[in-house]
């Protein structure tokens, strides 16, 4: 059977200082399938836009930034992960040069501005520990892993650069 995932975005805005990157906290819908849990920015690709392009339109959605500057850090595969156990393969960027001010929350909760050496203090996914720090950690090589999900728990975490 053919591999046909949800392709999306997944963005990690960065402070001008570099010690900070901009998380939602997912508390603002009762059935959302993140509820309480800290998040990156980022969504789906429109049928019609190519992956630099959909993560510029998240990030201004669901932020009011423009990104100015992003790298492509890696890329996920997450089969399983959907709510009703959907595949998903994401694209992470860095954003490291924006501009604008982001509002204290969106329509998923609130935007916070969080060190990034307390990110693994805050309730994140379990898998989100695995690639984090692949996201920050300067290496110029993205990374591409492959994270499987069952029943909502990360069963294996592998990657390669």
């Amino acid at each position: 059977m053919p591999y046909t995932p949800i392709v999306a975005t997944l963005g990690y805005v960065l402070s001008p200082d570099r010690r900070r990157c901009l998380m939602v906290h997912r508390n603002a819908r009762p059935g959302d399938h993140h509820l309480g849990k800290y998040n990156g920015l980022g969504g789906k690709l429109e049928p019609d836009e190519d992956v630099m392009s959909g993560m510029r339109r998240e990030i201004h959605e669901e932020s009011g930034l423009v990104c100015e500057s992003m790298q492509l850090r890696g890329t996920i595969s997450w089969p399983g992960f959907g709510k009703h156990g959907e595949d998903w393969l994401g694209f992470l960027f860095l954003i490291d040069r924006h501009r604008g001010e982001a509002p204290a929350r969106n329509e998923e909760g609130e935007l916070e501005w969080v060190e990034i050496a307390r990110l693994d203090q805050l309730p994140l996914w379990e898998g989100d520990r695995h690639f984090l720090p692949l996201v920050f950690d300067g290496d110029p090589r993205p990374f591409h892993g492959v994270m499987p999900y069952r029943e909502g728990r990360m069963q294996s975490w592998a990657y390669s650069r």
